[in-house]
């Protein structure tokens, strides 16, 4: 499933930069963590958008009462790390160590979502609510493509 795919590809990215950013603090290179960690937060943005307003969307719309059980949660969890990202002042060695903790919490999110959420949804979801999710993921990310689609 391209969708997938890609919200894993977005997942990578943002470990990625996360670690890049807590290496970057390890160092003493305030500067480097902030470019790394602004750019987590965009990467983060963009993702969290389509994750909610497609694929977890599409799935709350489905039968399975169940699914807002372990969503509503994953959203909390987006909300909470942005709220941070957005406040944090990497200067201040309680937000590097809180920063540091985030990053290491993202893991285990990332694993709720794709050992849990991701193959419930391959197995939920019909046609038209692929495309419904897809849409949402183009118009949380404009101007990109699905990797290796050309849509």
């Amino acid at each position: 499933m391209p969708l997938l795919r890609d919200y894993t590809a977005e997942h990578e990215r943002a470990v990625n930069l996360g670690g890049d950013a807590v290496r970057a603090l390890n160092a003493g290179d305030v500067d480097r963590a902030r470019d790394l960690a602004g750019r987590l937060t965009v990467e983060l943005r963009s993702h969290w958008r389509g994750e909610e307003d497609g694929l977890f969307s599409q799935l709350l719309d489905s039968e399975h009462d169940l699914f807002a059980e372990y969503i509503d949660p994953l959203v909390a969890e987006h909300r909470e790390l942005g709220t941070f990202l957005d406040a944090m002042d990497l200067s201040v060695p309680e937000d590097q160590d809180r920063f540091r903790r985030e990053v290491f919490a993202l893991h285990r999110h990332i694993a709720k979502e794709e050992d849990a959420l991701f193959p419930a949804s391959v197995t939920t979801l019909d046609g038209d609510q692929w495309d419904a999710a897809i849409a949402a993921w183009e118009a949380a990310h404009p101007g990109e493509r699905l990797l290796g689609t050309g849509i």
